[in-house]
């Protein structure tokens, strides 16, 4: 096996707002064409992929999306749910609550430290509201889809779940991020993979890396933060995010060790007792 390929790659897009007076179809277009010379294993696009939920903005995104190579998780956003657009997401592109799962061959497996990759996405959007919610009566599906325990586990949500530097007054984390902290910790989750608020961000929470993208195809930007999207990239020892810019930069901003990760979730280890002691968690 090349070594070139040993490496797993997540292309992370979001926000791409097709309908809206900003969106810059020769960005999208050099966004399509630098996703697809990285070849990654799988292109996540992170929601907001209109500006109001119209057929005809759903259509016009699944065009682009259409030239993709590599396999897509997609999942709606807050601007996809408006105008009864869950319909024609659900017609465009599939359930709004999916799994992919792609095996490693023995090689592979091998410098990866893992049997596979396992990408679970929901839809947090509500109808005609900007809040995100995924719900208790979820937790049980999303645990049931992270069942090969030696994958690399990767979460994807368009809403953040944690606060965003450089984007003014906070609103609009989801509505049961704690709750939800709590169920991917237990599940031993790799990355968790968000967008909404068009700036991107990296935090470490209690062994997960959180990775927000910001807009990768509109100039709709908080202040100077210019048009990007996320490459995720996983050795054996570390996870490091590159952010590809509306220029042609490629920029590392991210690396985080793997061999640590025990310890940090250690550091924060919730109890089986106080586990057992909230109703929800226990569930």
């Amino acid at each position: 096996m090349s070594l070139a390929t040993t490496p797993l790659r997540i292309a992370q897009v979001s926000d791409i707002h097709c309908g809206t007076i900003s969106f810059d179809p020769d960005l999208m277009r050099s966004v399509i064409d630098r996703v697809n010379e990285l070849r990654p294993d799988v292109v996540v696009v992170g929601g907001d992929l209109t500006a109001d939920g119209y057929q005809w903005e759903f259509e016009e995104a699944g065009r682009w999306l259409g030239h993709l190579d590599a396999p897509t998780v997609v999942v709606p956003g807050n601007h996809d749910a408006r105008n009864v657009g869950d319909l024609h997401f659900r017609r465009l592109f599939g359930d709004r609550f999916s799994r992919h799962r792609q095996a490693f061959d023995d090689a592979r497996a091998e410098r990866l430290q893992a049997s596979g990759l396992t990408v679970v996405a929901v839809d947090s959007s509500e109808p005609d509201l900007n809040a995100g919610h995924i719900g208790r009566e979820r937790y049980e599906w999303i645990r049931a889809q992270f069942d090969e325990p030696d994958d690399f586990k990767v979460f994807v949500l368009h809403h953040h779940l944690v606060s965003i530097p450089g984007t003014g007054r906070e609103r609009n984390i989801i509505t049961d991020a704690g709750d939800l902290l709590e169920l991917l910790t237990e599940l031993n989750l790799d990355v968790a993979l968000s967008g909404h608020k068009h700036v991107p961000y990296f935090w470490g929470v209690n062994g997960m890396l959180l990775c927000n993208s910001g807009t990768a195809s509109t100039h709709r930007v908080r202040g100077l933060t210019p048009p990007s999207w996320n490459e995720v990239r996983v050795d054996a020892s570390t996870i490091k995010v590159f952010l590809h810019y509306e220029d042609g930069r490629r920029e590392l901003s991210v690396i985080r060790t793997r061999a640590n990760r025990t310890s940090i979730r250690e550091a924060f280890f919730v109890t089986d007792e106080f586990r057992s002691s909230n109703p929800l968690l226990a569930e």
